[in-house]
């Protein structure tokens, strides 16, 4: 199967750029904005979705307003060599954690972990360890956002003008 590359112009670069800002914007807005029709812009959309470019539409919501009040990163360090696959399977099974990725460095993976309170993070971590082939862990609790306005923090917009530039 050969993949071709997805057409991506300057039009469709502010398309993304203005729903990564507000994904409620109406296709008119978007087009007021960038010179085209709303059924083009939707075009432009619909296109942007099938070829996978666009993966989804989401509200942000702080976190803190769900009760989830205490954050930390865990670095986690497996025996011998965990697939990512296997570790996906135990992440999945913990609600807590909202981002994990694998890592390079000494760590094997890290987590970012969201919990009502220490104690429900300590719970967590617990149940993290419990994992036969995980052999320690590491954890840094997030006291506060340099970048209050990032969605890593929350935020419903991205941090800087032009963050969402896409270049």
């Amino acid at each position: 199967m050969v993949h071709r590359p997805v057409p991506f112009d300057e039009l469709d670069r502010k398309i993304v750029a203005a729903l990564i800002a507000n994904a409620r914007t109406s296709f008119a807005e978007i087009g007021a904005d960038i010179g085209l029709s709303a059924t083009a812009v939707k075009r432009r959309v619909d296109r942007l979705r099938e070829s996978g470019i666009i993966t989804g539409f989401t509200a942000t919501v702080r976190p803190a307003a769900l009760g989830w009040r205490t954050e930390a990163y865990v670095e986690v360090y497996c025996e011998g060599a965990a697939p990512p696959r296997r570790l996906a399977e135990v992440v999945r099974n913990h609600p807590e954690i909202t981002a994990a990725m694998t890592v390079t460095g000494g760590a094997d993976a890290l987590l970012h972990v969201r919990a009502t309170d220490v104690e429900h993070f300590e719970e967590v971590l617990e149940r993290i360890r419990t994992e036969p082939f995980i052999r320690k862990t590491i954890s840094y609790m997030v006291l506060s956002h340099l970048l209050p306005d990032s969605p890593e923090a929350g935020a419903a917009r991205p941090a800087a003008e032009g963050a969402a530039d896409l270049r």
